[in-house]
């Protein structure tokens, strides 16, 4: 049964090592409630081009918007300026202030003894290890999942992460944050800090930093609450 009557648009935006089909476990429980649903392709090529390609997405959209990032796509999420967003959902995400870089807030805590050591390649793009994904991106997951995580993952440009950010959308939108407290990737006890500083709503879960993957049913709750949220319902 359809509990959104109006259009309503969810825009699901990927982090690093990832495309849109991240989401797949998502996208038709969102849509059987009655939610338009689409992913946005961001180039990972620097901040300010992904939170270009996200607002081409927001353009072709029409009614209220909820904006949902995992990890990277926080900080991408908080950059479109536009009132048709009506709230943001972060899952494990990355969020950083007004000047801060991507780079400032991941690398805030010490890093978990299972995260992969990153580097960029000659070209200035960081790749995930294969075991990165089973160790740490989804250690949860499946062997299968995280093969396929691992075989269609999009390299990150240093840019994305060195750039400052600019003012968020976090400071005057309602925000919903999904906090993983077994993340090996963005430490549970960041999460924390950043959402307590964009005061947003906290669900806390003992989930890895991929709950998309292994446990969509709290994405999906979180987001439909949020698209409430949008309403003001």
């Amino acid at each position: 049964m359809n509990s959104f009557s109006e259009n309503v648009t969810v825009v699901l935006v990927h982090g690093a090592w990832a495309d849109g089909s991240c989401w797949q476990n998502i996208i038709l429980p969102l849509k059987r409630q009655g939610l338009k649903v689409t992913c946005a392709p961001i180039p990972l090529t620097s901040l300010m081009d992904d939170i270009a390609a996200l607002q081409r997405v927001i353009e072709r959209t029409t009614g209220p918007v909820v904006l949902v990032g995992h990890a990277y796509g926080g900080a991408v999420i908080a950059g479109p300026s536009d009132d048709r967003v009506k709230s943001l959902v972060y899952v494990a995400a990355l969020a950083p202030d007004e000047g801060e870089t991507v780079a400032d807030v991941f690398y805030r805590a010490t890093p978990h003894p299972s995260a992969p050591q990153l580097a960029p390649d000659e070209h200035g793009f960081i790749w995930m290890p294969e075991e990165g994904f089973s160790n740490a991106v989804a250690h949860n997951a499946s062997p299968d999942q995280t093969t396929i995580a691992s075989a269609v993952q999009r390299p990150v440009s240093v840019k994305c992460i060195q750039e400052k950010a600019p003012a968020p959308a976090w400071k005057t939108k309602p925000s919903w944050f999904l906090l993983a407290e077994e993340d090996r990737m963005i430490l549970s006890e960041t999460q924390r800090y950043m959402a307590n500083r964009m005061n947003a709503k906290i669900w806390s879960h003992e989930v890895d930093h991929s709950p998309m993957l292994t446990a969509p049913y709290l994405v999906v709750e979180v987001i439909l609450e949020a698209a409430r949220g949008a309403l003001g319902s």
